[in-house]
């Protein structure tokens, strides 16, 4: 299969004459990646520490205080590939790292919700400037022969990134507060910006003009999609702000395709998506990454709440996904060479769909090791799937626009992450508060573990039951959902290969 897309503007190649890069920057990168991508996993632990707090968050702010960063993310991941285009990679990389920083520690010290929302959205901003000019960075320091393997160590770190964030969140958090994991990563940042100062070759400029509208209008549709799913549980399905947030989605995602095809310079022209092997590989990110960050924001508190680990222990539990990572990563371009992009894909959809229905089985009585079983076959599909998908996207552009490519597939990754999230937090909340006690739900409508500890904590055992039916229904509705996109997405390929043969 051939992954193309046909661009609307062809950018002046940058000089051949890179400087090689050497372990230290691809280790700092990969550094950068592992700590901007961490943070979306590592906040999942802190999930029920939040919960029982003083800032007292229902079942949607706890999604929101998750979300509010990720998409963020996503939306703005794409403008800060431009603005390295633009400006200077490095120099926005930097950028970003500061700001990173600054988010972190405002969240930290946040009296209320509103502080956090907005300390996680500030650190959303500076993350989105940092992923994807670390791979332009490396992009454009390589030699032309190291590129492939480049990218798939890159690709590799945002899968790692999740396991090291579960891992060292639950280290940072066992001392018994959420806000020393924003304190904890202050320092980390900072350094990073000293050694990405010193390591970090200067890249070329490219006069490529930003989208603020377009930028603009893309958040507004995607945090109003947010609203929609998210709310829907406590505040009812046909209720005002449910409907409000769906409609101002499609309203505004209509109205983003038509700013992008009138202006000169768009942030993405969505004429790039007429290539059916394009759409393919970016739906087929965003449903591996829906899949992988539901089951983090399931996991941490499944661990927690139902078996009763301790928050160190819960973040060593997810390390069982990193295993077929780390070991299998360098050996999928081989596979795709043997069996090609088409059958591998479809092979990542089935070991992560197939993963999540396996652990969707597992109750509180489930022993740890049927457990890491299953999340060892998910971290399967997760390696299949990163460097194959990630490589395709990422050749489908010019040098020039570099930033813009690893943008694009950024923004695959963490609005699946962003809507992952969502969803199996909607679906966990519903059913849990429809499976608790009929007088309790009557007298106190509680929709968290936290609310309803607080109110009944004599009945934490039927409370127990109903959060550990709810998180096996959210991790079901979630595997299904992969399978299904994942068909979706290998027989869009396989009609298209027959289209080119033709």
């Amino acid at each position: 299969m051939q992954w193309n897309v046909l661009t609307r503007e062809r950018m002046p190649r940058e000089s051949s004459s890179a400087p090689a890069s050497g372990p230290a920057l691809l280790a700092i990168m990969c550094a950068c990646v592992v700590l901007v991508v961490g943070m979306v996993a590592a906040i999942n632990l802190a999930v029920p520490m939040l919960a029982s707090s003083g800032l007292r968050p229902s079942a949607s702010a706890l999604v929101w205080i998750v979300d509010s960063y990720v998409i963020v993310f996503a939306c703005l991941v794409i403008p800060g590939g431009a603005a390295g285009d633009r400006f200077g990679r490095k120099g926005v990389l930097i950028a970003g790292l500061v700001v990173f920083a600054s988010g972190a520690l405002l969240s930290a010290v946040a009296p209320n919700i509103a502080v956090l929302l907005l300390g996680r959205a500030l650190t959303g901003v500076g993350a989105a400037a940092v992923l994807p000019n670390t791979l332009a960075v490396l992009l454009h320091a390589v030699a032309a022969e190291r590129r492939g393997p480049t990218v798939a160590t890159w690709a590799s770190m945002t899968g790692i990134g999740g396991v090291v964030g579960n891992v060292g969140g639950g280290a940072i958090l066992s001392g018994g507060s959420w806000r020393w994991l924003f304190v904890a990563v202050v320092p980390l940042a900072l350094v990073l910006v000293v050694l990405v100062a010193l390591f970090a070759p200067v890249s070329p400029r490219h006069d490529r003009r930003l989208d603020p509208l377009g930028t603009a209008l893309l958040v507004g549709a995607s945090v109003a999609l947010l609203v929609g799913i998210v709310e829907g549980p406590e505040a009812g399905w046909g209720s005002t702000v449910v409907i409000a947030g769906f409609g101002c989605a499609v309203v505004l995602f209509a109205l983003w395709v038509f700013v992008e095809l009138s202006v000169e310079h768009p942030l993405l022209d969505p004429r790039v998506f007429r290539s059916p092997e394009l759409r393919s590989a970016c739906l087929g990110m965003t449903t591996i990454f829906f899949g992988m960050f539901a089951l983090f924001y399931v996991n941490a508190s499944f661990l927690q709440y139902g078996k009763g680990f301790g928050v160190l222990r819960t973040g060593l539990g997810i390390v069982a996904l990193t295993v077929p990572i780390i070991v299998g990563a360098r050996r999928v371009g081989g596979l795709v060479r043997r069996i090609g992009a088409d059958a591998t894909i479809a092979l990542a959809f089935v070991f992560v769909g197939g993963g999540l229905l396996g652990l969707s089985t597992c109750g509180a009585s489930t022993p740890y090791p049927a457990y890491a079983a299953w999340l060892v076959v998910t971290g399967i599909g997760v390696t299949l799937a990163l460097p194959t998908l990630s490589a395709a996207i990422a050749g489908s552009l010019p040098p020039a626009q570099a930033g813009v490519g690893a943008g694009l597939q950024a923004t695959t990754r963490e609005f699946g992450s962003a809507l992952g999230v969502a969803a199996v937090g909607t679906v966990l909340t519903a059913r849990f508060s429809d499976l608790l006690p009929a007088d309790l739900r009557a007298a106190h409508a509680p929709h968290t573990v936290a609310q309803a500890l607080a109110v009944a904590p004599d009945r934490a055992d039927d409370i127990l039951t109903a959060f550990v039916s709810g998180t096996q229904s959210g991790l079901r509705v979630i595997g299904v959902a992969v399978l299904v996109l994942g068909g979706s997405v290998v027989a869009q390929s396989l009609v298209s290969g027959r289209g080119e043969q033709r």
